[in-house]
């Protein structure tokens, strides 16, 4: 890269807020979390003459951090921002099904897996289990769990359930950059202890240094090419990230209504339209506007290590 570039990592609760990964990524590097950080480090670049990326720390479970850090971003005033261009996330939830996958296949066969990461809302803890049945699916473990650092179930209430599943030993999966605490003396009254003890082994971090530097370079150098192809700054999708992010809905009986949505539609010549679709909701239907496929989740995807 000829031309100064600054790079900012924007944490959330997935790396601590930042503290899970100031040691790890290049040195230049901010890592900062949003809000105020983010903004003085913005308007600090800018002093300098440097084209800044910001890229979103997360694996595809935070979406509001997407947003979050959009709407900073547009709250600098164009005299202080300079270049600012909004990297894609550094993962998705993609990304974190096949690297966990990969880091699975390290785990001996007869540990059950409990994945863990920091409680979330309950939609982003929600989204654990899912990215868990998809990495049992098709993995040789006997047992995939789930528990959160500092949510429900947490880490010791994990390895009891793996305990009463019948697995003898236990691999705690980090699904975030935060390494978990193997459960200790403090948790003793709830798992089992003595000969019916089983032993708890961290299998973690999930990504190497080396492979978590090497994607952040790529969304950094993704997110240049687009500027420089394409003029899109990323702020005005960022903005959007969290849209399908929350509570379903039910119409009550005898309430069912009409949505409007509007959808793009690809055709054959080299334009797009966007048209208005209108669907009725059956009495009593729960509903969301947002169906990710299983199927997708799958697929191989680029950058994994």
């Amino acid at each position: 890269m000829a031309d100064p570039v600054a790079v900012i990592a924007v944490c959330g609760h997935e790396a601590a807020h930042g503290r899970a990964l100031a040691s790890v990524v290049d040195a230049g590097v901010s890592v900062v979390p949003n809000g105020r950080a983010l903004f003085r480090s913005i308007t600090e670049h800018a002093r300098r003459g440097e084209e800044a990326v910001v890229v979103p720390m997360t694996f595809g479970r935070d979406p509001e951090l997407v947003a979050d850090t959009a709407r900073t971003l547009r709250a600098v005033p164009a005299a202080e921002r300079g270049t600012v261009v909004l990297a894609e996330p550094f993962g998705t939830a993609q990304h974190l099904i096949g690297w966990l996958r990969a880091a699975a296949g390290r785990v001996p066969e007869g540990s059950a897996l409990l994945v863990t990461a920091p409680s979330g809302d309950p939609f982003e803890d929600a989204e654990l289990y899912r990215i868990a049945a998809l990495v049992r699916r098709h993995g040789p473990h006997p047992f995939v769990e789930v528990a959160f650092s500092g949510g429900d179930p947490d880490l010791a209430e994990g390895v009891r359930r793996c305990r009463l599943l019948g697995a003898r030993r236990v691999a705690l999966l980090p699904a975030a950059f935060v390494l978990p605490d193997v459960p200790g003396p403090a948790d003793a009254d709830r798992i089992p202890t003595g000969a019916d003890r089983i032993p708890v082994d961290r299998a973690g971090p999930l990504l190497s240094a080396s492979a978590l530097r090497r994607v952040l370079t790529e969304r950094v150098t993704d997110a240049r090419r687009r500027l420089r192809e394409h003029g899109d700054d990323g702020i005005g999708a960022g903005l959007t990230a969290a849209d399908n992010h929350g509570h379903s809905h039910t119409h009550p009986p005898g309430e069912g209504h009409s949505h409007e949505h509007g959808h793009t539609h690809e055709h054959e010549h080299a334009h797009s339209h966007k048209h208005a679709h209108t669907h009725e909701h059956a009495p009593g239907m729960a509903h969301r506007h947002h169906h990710p496929s299983a199927d997708e989740a799958d697929r191989a995807t680029r950058s994994i290590a």
